[in-house]
């Protein structure tokens, strides 16, 4: 059966496990620490083969055993199954002697297989902290971070990187719990702080010194700290430089393409996403994000081909539900949504199954759903997109003093954002009493981001519904000689439609189609236009006059931060 194991042959050593456990030459009282041995092999192909339930119980059953074996042979198993190297993960060969902290490690790695996440943490729990290894510590350090227990988490991160100060994973979980760079370096061995400047630098002077030293790492930390911390530009700045150091590494171009993505610089994430895939064809990390991007510029048969390749790759990963679901979007709003639950279903902590749930149930009408996904998005992780979602799905169903409270919670979180500063904009533009200060907003997000399209845009509609047209036009028309953008071109048409300069509008809503011939908003825009060409008076939309909001305090703060 060992050599089975030992081959990666679970099936077959489970189908063998079966006929040593059941063998009635090891069922007698002397031979109970070879019963419980033999349990725990089989509970170990059981694991590899993901039958975690039957794990469970096989590991239980092999715990009861090793609890009434007689003393003098509690710790005594044969010793030809023995490795010299020791591991934490449920590998047969790695166990001398029965470690009940080993075995508890094992069912808790079946109830978080199982996304049981209490119940495992209870069994975590049962192991001494001193008696805990690497494994055991992220493990818990995992659960704690999922049951929200962010101190106890933080602990355990901190374990982890003392005991291994590369781990990587640990340096990204305690930044996204709010760890300090200055805390997390200060957990480094001496031998590695001794190696780096006393004074951090963002400037990049230092650059060819410090990375070609292998200071790379603090600059790592750094960059993790400004990611959590909303300063998304920073941490950019920091990746560009360790990718000087490391070209191709796909890790930092994954980070970049999806930091890029929440910056707005589409362009830019998409074509690092394709430099990922031109790297590694088979990387899935962070590729429902790329989706997106594909699906927002309407760039379908690239969408299709990817969700095509990442079903190849692994079909059982999150990322690939939540690509399904952006492809689905388009045909099938509610085969989406199964899509996007699904991705849930196979990770708790997927956040943008999250975003991507919230954003089909706005457009099924059901905002009171989308706002619970969008809370959940922001529990995970207070990136703009589960602000803006929250914003809108509150809009939606008439709570303005909430979406207002989201959106200055966004201001208060990223004051470098243009987005946010537009996102309290859209709140105020509801109202007709707080158009003049939704003007304000995006006049500011337009003075942090000149180059940001959605400000430009909301500022020009604003124009329009105060009558102010050809501030509108000027606004736009400006936009135009840097962007080739569809949704500029469906604004000036909506503009010129108004002031029923017609010929116009006709001209630009073509252009947008010749941009983007998937454009919804052009198409439905043509739509209204060829009745208006007709003669006939589309319905226009209704302006909402009752969304008043009255908050003096909330004034008060938004001018300061202004």
């Amino acid at each position: 059966m060992s050599t089975l194991i030992d081959h990666g042959l679970y099936n077959s050593a489970q189908l063998l496990g079966h006929f040593l456990v059941s063998s009635s030459s090891v069922n007698s009282e002397t031979n109970l620490n070879v019963k419980a041995e033999n349990l725990l092999l089989l509970g170990d192909t059981l694991f590899r083969e993901r039958e975690y339930r039957r794990a469970i119980n096989t590991y239980k059953q092999a715990l009861q055993h090793h609890k009434i074996v007689p003393k003098q042979n509690a710790s005594i198993l044969r010793s030809s199954l023995s490795t010299p190297n020791r591991s934490s993960s449920p590998s047969p060969l790695s166990i001398i002697v029965f470690n009940e902290n080993e075995v508890k490690f094992k069912i808790a790695s079946c109830h978080a297989a199982l996304n049981e996440n209490k119940v495992a943490l209870l069994e975590m729990e049962g192991i001494p902290n001193k008696s805990r290894n690497l494994a055991m510590h992220l493990m818990t350090g995992k659960l704690y971070r999922n049951t929200r227990h962010t101190r106890a988490a933080v602990a355990c991160y901190k374990e982890c990187l003392r005991h291994c100060p590369y781990f990587l994973e640990a340096i990204s979980a305690l930044a996204e719990l709010g760890a300090s760079a200055k805390e997390i370096i200060s957990l480094l061995p001496q031998e590695i702080i001794s190696l780096l400047p006393q004074t951090p630098s963002r400037s990049g002077r230092l650059l060819s010194d410090q990375l070609e030293s292998g200071r790379w790492l603090q600059r790592y930390v750094e960059a993790q700290c400004c990611i959590a911390s909303n300063d998304y530009k920073g941490g950019l700045e920091i990746y560009s430089e360790i990718l000087q150091r490391f070209p191709n590494n796909v890790h930092i171009l994954l980070e970049i393409a999806k930091v890029e993505a929440i910056l707005g610089k589409n362009d830019e994430a998409i074509l690092n996403f394709e430099k990922v895939r031109s790297v590694d064809p088979y990387v899935v990390t962070y590729m429902d994000e790329y989706a997106m991007l594909l699906k927002n510029k309407s760039e379908y048969p690239k969408l299709n081909k990817l969700v095509h390749d990442l079903l190849n790759i692994d079909a059982t990963r999150p990322e690939v539900f939540v690509a399904l679901s952006v492809l689905w979007e388009r045909k099938d709003e509610r085969g989406a949504l199964s899509y996007a639950e699904k991705s849930i279903q196979i990770d708790e902590r997927h956040v943008s199954g999250y975003i991507m749930k919230g954003s089909l149930l706005l457009s099924l009408n059901r905002p009171d759903a989308a706002a619970v996904a969008f809370r959940n998005a922001q529990e995970l992780k207070a990136d703009l997109r589960s602000y803006q979602g929250l914003v809108h799905s509150y809009l939606a169903i008439s709570k303005v003093k909430e979406a207002l409270y989201i959106a200055r919670e966004a201001m208060k979180t990223m004051p470098q954002s243009a987005k946010a500063l537009k996102l309290v904009g859209d709140v105020h533009a509801k109202s007709s009493s707080g158009r003049e200060k939704a003007k304000k907003f995006y006049e500011s997000a337009l003075r942090l981001e000149p180059g940001y399209l959605g400000a430009a845009l909301a500022l020009a509609e604003l124009h329009v519904v105060e009558g102010r047209n050809g501030d509108a036009v000027s606004l736009l028309e400006r936009y135009l000689k840097d962007w080739a953008d569809d949704s500029l071109h469906v604004k000036l048409a909506q503009v010129f439609a108004a002031t029923n300069m017609l010929q116009e509008a006709l001209s630009h809503y073509q252009a947008a189609l010749r941009i983007n011939p998937q454009s919804e908003a052009a198409k439905k825009g043509l739509e209204r236009l060829e009745k208006q060409m007709k003669g006939v008076d589309p319905d226009a939309p209704e302006e909402d006059e009752d969304n008043e909001v009255d908050d003096v305090e909330g004034d008060q703060e938004e001018t300061e931060l202004l």
